[in-house]
């Protein structure tokens, strides 16, 4: 019978399945055969004893209810990739910080280094420009018109 599980304890080692008959049949973890721990909503196959599951086995294609998309994790992944937006969505925090801050980082860097002829060209024109407007117009017509002084 096909079913989805409902809970699951480590603690006490059993477990809840609802089945596709409607009713919810108990279970051990020793009748579990799937890879892994059985998580809460993953579909499951198994078989009937009264009012007890056995022999449960994951479904094809059976996914837990939080489980994630392959699609959308390799979308993500392939689009957003730098921002490490694939990594949060497979729930993987810190990777997902390591490359969004090394990405914010190094975009920084990369910004600054880009801009800092910008800024120093900044610096300059507003520097020449207090001396235009310290000097007399007499003498700002003398040196850079008639002489044509190119800087300061």
């Amino acid at each position: 019978m096909k079913g989805q599980i409902l809970d699951f304890s480590v603690q006490s080692n059993s477990g809840t399945i609802s089945g596709a008959d409607g009713k919810r049949y108990q279970f051990v973890g020793s009748e579990w055969k799937g890879t892994g721990v059985p998580i809460r909503g993953m579909t499951v196959d198994f078989d009937v004893e009264g009012n007890l599951a056995k022999a449960i086995y994951t479904a094809i294609g059976g996914t837990a209810a939080g489980s994630k998309n392959k699609l959308a994790a390799g979308l993500l992944a392939v689009f957003l990739g730098g921002l490490g937006i694939h990594k949060f969505y497979l729930g993987f925090t810190g990777p997902g910080l390591v490359f969004l801050l090394v990405n914010t980082i190094g975009f920084a860097i990369t910004w600054l280094l880009l801009c800092i002829p910008n800024i120093i060209l900044g610096v300059i024109a507003l520097i020449e420009g207090i001396i235009y407007l310290t000097k007399s117009d007499e003498e700002f017509e003398q040196l850079y018109i008639v002489q044509k002084k190119k800087w300061f």
